[in-house]
């Protein structure tokens, strides 16, 4: 059935909770592939912000092309140190140049993306050196607009640049609630204040075999932290025990093995040790897009769109703002439409045409009984009214107050 242009159906899909297998995983701030998502990103919203500052519009831009060449360390226990520097490129197109009546504006592009790209590291990577460790980078493409299209694009709907699909589903399954929190709990202020120990590079990989779960995660020690072989063990000892008091409050009723840091060896002295915190320093490279979807995971088990948010211009660009639309109305329809068990929403842009009007608006709606007429002009409400409300959804992508990756 089709409500205005939205076409809302019922499915009879078994739910993820109840497949016999699910996989989940998350890469966590200090993954190799997180930080060229991050880099993308701050230096996206900080190019919005200057365009917005100076010409009132965020003027062209795709930043979506990061990538982490990792370093060289030698790290030990009790210290350690930096050999070569992880070197991280930064490229796409940018708006360069702004024509006026009176002369070109320069934009600083240079200052405004080393600067995104330094604070971000700096804010989040606790114990790397920007100016010691890293070697950062940017090619990017030249691009000029006139000052007069600048203030009438202003006026207009945003034309979709791409034919893309953005995809959101609703809610989260318990693993992957699982999964999202253990890594949040491990990079949060309070553990870390806690067990310093424990770098930033958490990725957690979750499997369900009905009502069983193990999770595999992988946590850089940092070596200034550990003395020996016991110290090292405890810190191991001391993750596993947060995410069991994490199991305890998301899935108890689930029996949950937690594996921490599978590959050491330390009979043979083979530990995961950092000096930064962060696996980039030791030759494991990143690349923008090769991470998390909007949602935060990777789920192999749902319907996903391949395409790097991150870093890509928040006005028109639908591989960015359909994937946080499509999010944003399953999330909606999931908890305003009663009778909704799992719903999957899908936007598929035509290029140059208004991003209100996708060339498909499809809700795929998992029913707890049967689905009504209501809940069909319900949902389809729900995913026009997020269509419309691009303006301020690109203002929450540009301050920071909608999650990407």
């Amino acid at each position: 059935m089709e409500a205005g242009f939205v076409r809302v159906e019922g499915v009879e899909w078994r739910p993820v909770d109840e497949l016999e297998v699910e996989l989940v995983e998350r890469k966590g701030v200090g993954h190799p592939d997180y930080i060229a998502d991050a880099i993308a990103e701050a230096v996206s919203r900080e190019l919005s912000k200057y365009y917005l500052e100076n010409y009132g519009h965020i003027l062209h831009h795709n930043v979506d092309k990061v990538l982490v060449v990792g370093g060289q360390a030698r790290p030990r226990f009790g210290g350690g140190e930096v050999l070569q520097p992880i070197y991280i490129i930064i490229s796409g197109r940018v708006t360069t140049e702004v024509r006026r009546e009176d002369g070109v504006d320069v934009v600083p592009v240079g200052p405004i993306i080393l600067k995104a790209a330094k604070e971000w590291l700096r804010s989040n990577i606790r114990h790397l050196d920007v100016e010691q460790h890293v070697v950062i980078d940017y090619k990017v493409g030249r691009g000029s607009v006139d000052l007069v299209s600048v203030y009438e694009l202003g006026r207009e709907v945003p034309l979709a640049n791409d034919t893309s699909v953005g995809v959101g589903y609703a809610p989260l399954s318990t693993l992957e609630r699982l999964v999202y929190e253990t890594e949040r709990l491990l990079n949060s202020r309070d553990f870390k204040s806690r067990v310093p120990a424990s770098g930033e590079d958490v990725k957690v990989m979750g499997v369900r075999r009905g009502k069983r779960i193990v999770l595999t995660i992988a946590n850089a020690i940092v070596s200034r932290y550990v003395r020996d072989r016991d110290e090292y063990l405890s810190v191991k000892e001391e993750i596993r025990r947060a995410v069991e008091g994490l199991v305890l409050r998301i899935a108890p009723e689930y029996d949950v093995e937690i594996h921490v840091n599978t590959a050491d060896v330390p009979d043979k002295g083979i530990f995961y040790l950092t000096v930064t915190g962060t696996s980039a320093e030791a030759g494991d490279d990143g690349a923008t897009g090769r991470g998390n979807r909007v949602n935060g995971l990777i789920t192999p088990m749902r319907p996903m769109s391949m395409e790097a948010a991150a870093g890509k211009n928040p006005v028109s660009h639908v591989g960015k703002i359909y994937n946080v639309m499509a999010r944003i109305a399953a999330e909606r329809i999931y908890r305003e439409v009663k009778g909704v068990k799992e719903v999957y929403v899908y936007l598929l842009s035509q290029i140059g045409k208004p991003i209100t009007k996708p060339l498909v608006a499809d809700v795929k709606i998992i029913p707890e009984e049967r689905l009504t007429d209501d809940m069909r002009n319900e949902a389809a409400r729900i995913v026009e009214e997020v269509l419309s409300n691009y303006k301020s959804i690109t203002r929450d992508i540009v301050e920071g107050k909608v999650q990407l990756f």
